[in-house]
């Protein structure tokens, strides 16, 4: 009897192993279809509803799918629906925080402007992996600087600015600066009166880009401040060149901080007839 029921256990237990392992194969086949699903989307336009059925097919095989997740969740995002953009990106910051979350924090920063949770994000990308994150292709440093130049706290600004330009100067040249790393922390300088030095970066920035219509606007705007309105009226002149060429800040869904109009270049340029 005994022996018996050492059998009986035996038996048992491979059943219960032969029904994991299929289950773990069938798991494994699943994951490797929608992988295969998620490499055809490219073919479709984002937010189609081609992409999005097909992304939605992506997920229901596999729930935890991070790309597909924030994929689906993006076109919600750039038509201004954040009651299904969130939940869906939330679900991709779940399954990948060192991915997702800097990244959140961009579209926090750039989409609704909120300066607080933007901030949470980058800060929480510091202690989610053991390196400085890129999102967009640009540092947290660089992007928690644009975040405290657009709460008006220049000096903070003004500290992460430097800390950008001077990692990517020793990492790799001052030339592979973004243009608007040493516009913004002109900006910055000139919103703490301190017009010498907006003006330093100003010059650097066109020094470095040849062109910015909000590098000659700042820096016209510097050069008033200190009297120096025949200057002021040059630079204002090519600030407008700049912008009929299109060299300006630009994005394609949402307005950049501090983007000039040319309503702008007007007024200013009004003042200095006052």
């Amino acid at each position: 009897m005994a022996l018996l029921s050492k059998y009986c256990l035996s038996l048992t237990a491979v059943v219960l192993l032969a029904c994991q392992g299929q289950e773990a194969s069938t798991e494994y086949k699943r994951q490797q279809e929608a992988d295969s699903l998620f490499k055809l989307e490219r073919n479709y336009f984002q937010g189609s509803s081609e992409s999005q059925e097909l992304l939605q097919r992506v997920i229901d095989l596999d729930s935890t799918h991070d790309d597909a997740l924030r994929e689906i969740a993006i076109p919600f995002l750039k038509r201004g629906m954040p009651h299904l953009w969130k939940p869906l990106y939330d679900k991709a910051v779940a399954q990948d925080p060192q991915t997702w979350v800097p990244m959140r924090g961009y579209l926090y920063l750039l989409f609704y402007r909120d300066y607080q949770k933007a901030l949470a994000d980058f800060s929480a990308s510091d202690t989610l992996t053991h390196h400085l994150d890129h999102p967009q292709g640009h540092s947290v440093d660089y992007w928690r600087g644009i975040t405290y130049l657009c709460m008006e706290q220049p000096e903070d600004a003004i500290t992460f600015f430097d800390r950008h330009i001077a990692a990517v100067t020793e990492a790799i040249g001052e030339d592979w600066l973004e243009l608007e790393a040493f516009l913004y922390r002109g900006i910055a300088h000139q919103q703490r009166s301190n017009h010498p030095k907006a003006m330093a970066d100003f010059e650097k920035t066109i020094k470095l880009f040849k062109s910015s219509a909000e590098a000659h606007f700042y820096w016209a705007k510097s050069c008033i401040a200190q009297g120096e309105h025949t200057k002021a009226s040059g630079l204002l002149d090519m600030s407008l060149a700049d912008y009929n060429r299109k060299m300006r800040l630009h994005h394609n869904y949402v307005e950049m901080p501090y983007t000039i109009y040319i309503s702008d270049i007007e007024t200013l340029r009004a003042s200095l007839t006052q």
